[in-house]
Order: C-alpha cells, then sequence, then structure tokens
C-alpha cells in the first residue's frame, strides 16, 4: 500500500460517506420516513453509525484496490466513468433490486436509490481515477 493509494482510500471514504448523506439523509429523508417499519428511528440509527463507518471504509478500500488492479492506461474520466458504471452493474443496481424483492419498498423509492446511488458511483470512478492518472 503506498501513499496514492491512502490517500484514494481517504478520499473515496469521505466521498462515500459525502454521497450516502446526502442521497439517503437528505434526499431521501422524506421518503424513507413514511416508511418507519423498514428503516431504524433516528436515535437507533445513531447507535449503529459505528457500522456505517465500518462499512464505508470497506467500500473505500474495496474500490480503490479493485480499481487499482483493472485500470488502464486510458484518459482518466473516460476510465473513471467505465469503472463506475461496472462497480452500479455490479453491486448498486443489484443491491437495491434484491432489496426490492424482499422488502415492501416503494419502485419509485428503489428507482430513486439506484439513479442517485449510480450517480454517486460514476462520481466515486471519477474521483479514483483521477487521483490514480
Amino acid at each position: 500500500m503506498d501513499k496514492k493509494f491512502m490517500i484514494s482510500v481517504v478520499a473515496i471514504f469521505i466521498l462515500s460517506m459525502a454521497i450516502g448523506f446526502v442521497v439517503h439523509g437528505f434526499m431521501l429523508r422524506g421518503e424513507y420516513a413514511q416508511l418507519p417499519g423498514l428503516f431504524r428511528a433516528e436515535t437507533d440509527a445513531a447507535g449503529h453509525f459505528g457500522w456505517m463507518i465500518m462499512a464505508n471504509a470497506l467500500i473505500a478500500l474495496g474500490f480503490v484496490w479493485i480499481y487499482r488492479r483493472g485500470r488502464e492506461n486510458r484518459p482518466f474520466l473516460a476510465q473513471g466513468l467505465r469503472y463506475g458504471v461496472a462497480i452500479a452493474v455490479l453491486m448498486t443496481i443489484p443491491m437495491y433490486l434484491i432489496y426490492y424483492a424482499v422488502q415492501p419498498m416503494p419502485g419509485v423509492v428503489v428507482l430513486k436509490q439506484i439513479v442517485f446511488d449510480t450517480i454517486g458511483v460514476l462520481l466515486m470512478g471519477v474521483v479514483v481515477a483521477w487521483i490514480h492518472k
């Protein structure tokens, strides 16, 4: 693990946390509030915040590690977007579709989760590619 790897992991961790807060804590907050049986109350969620930190740290570590193993000598923007699409198709989109299959989540909320988090993963892909250009 070199310096650039560690910088990337920290940057993606911060970005992942920020995107999660904006998307799920702000943009979708009202829709989640209408589904109290599916989500923890704010006080309960706060008690589990350490798990959120751990999850985002693992996301950052895996995201950067996989990117570095598969990067090519191409322009960073296209490469970052390609990587973001690959991660979205591999993880983001299927995860929400599986949740939709097993939870009584409104389809419009699932669509917003998929769209917003895919945009977030695309942004993360561009950032990691920019750091490693």
